[in-house]
């Protein structure tokens, strides 16, 4: 299950409540998870990299943006991107180019949660890198027709490519599987899933966030990983049952 209910933490702590196993992180890992926002703020807690943001809530919005605040959002930028914070499938995310479209983008946002990110725009390509107990998988790389990696591309183009192996150099490769699994520690999280990752114009990797409930058909981007990792789709599934809790 995917989304609000099935991987923020409200179903993990009903299946505890009943005192059955499942599959993946934990409550409060899965919560964090969910929470782009307060994943950040983890993160960033913890000495990793994270692209600049602002946050605001759906009363600051209202209420009218202070001087202060839009000095903040002018800080970072242009584009931006602006995206719910708890919301998954890049729903309700809109890359900001023009100053006159924030307002557009922000309410956009604001549909879907009641808190939102506006962050400083990454350059580079994107990277999925996949976690099954202590294993990182090779990395994958995302190139989206479009301008970046919105709903339509994840699931609507036929256009959007995946290269794995990523191309990355092995030095590259190692520093950003060593960067997903602290990542992956300061979250919490436990079983199996995916941090999603920018590569900037500076050579730098910065964390996008954590999914804990990634797709699993075969075609999915944790099986592409496993593959590359000599591991079968069927034993991609038993190992994953066998780290339930």
């Amino acid at each position: 299950m995917h989304g609000r209910g099935g991987e923020d933490g409200t179903l993990q702590g009903m299946l505890e409540l009943l005192g059955l196993p499942y599959t993946g992180s934990g409550v409060m890992a899965s919560a964090l998870s969910m929470d782009k926002l307060r994943s950040k703020l983890l993160w960033q807690g913890a000495g990793l990299p994270v692209a600049p943001w602002v946050a605001l809530t759906r009363a600051e919005f209202e209420k009218g943006l202070s001087e202060e605040q839009k000095a903040r959002i002018s800080a970072l930028g242009l584009p931006l991107i602006v995206k719910p914070s708890r919301e998954g499938s890049s729903v309700g995310m809109t890359k900001v180019v023009e100053e006159n479209a924030l307002q557009g983008a922000l309410s956009l946002a604001f549909q879907h949660d009641d808190e939102i990110l506006i962050e400083k725009w990454l350059c580079g390509p994107e990277f999925t890198v996949a976690i099954v107990g202590e294993e990182i998988l090779p990395s994958i790389r995302i190139q989206p027709a479009g301008t970046f990696y919105d709903y339509e591309a994840k699931y609507l183009s036929d256009e959007t490519q995946y290269f794995c192996p990523a191309g990355l150099e092995a030095s590259q490769e190692a520093a950003l599987q060593s960067l997903v699994l602290q990542a992956w520690k300061a979250l919490g999280c436990t079983g199996w899933g995916r941090i999603d990752v920018m590569l900037d114009s500076d050579g730098q990797f910065y964390l996008l966030e954590a999914n804990t409930s990634p797709g699993m058909t075969s075609h999915s981007l944790v099986p592409m990983a496993a593959r590359q990792a000599g591991m079968s789709f069927s034993q991609l599934v038993v190992r994953i049952l066998e780290l339930a809790d």
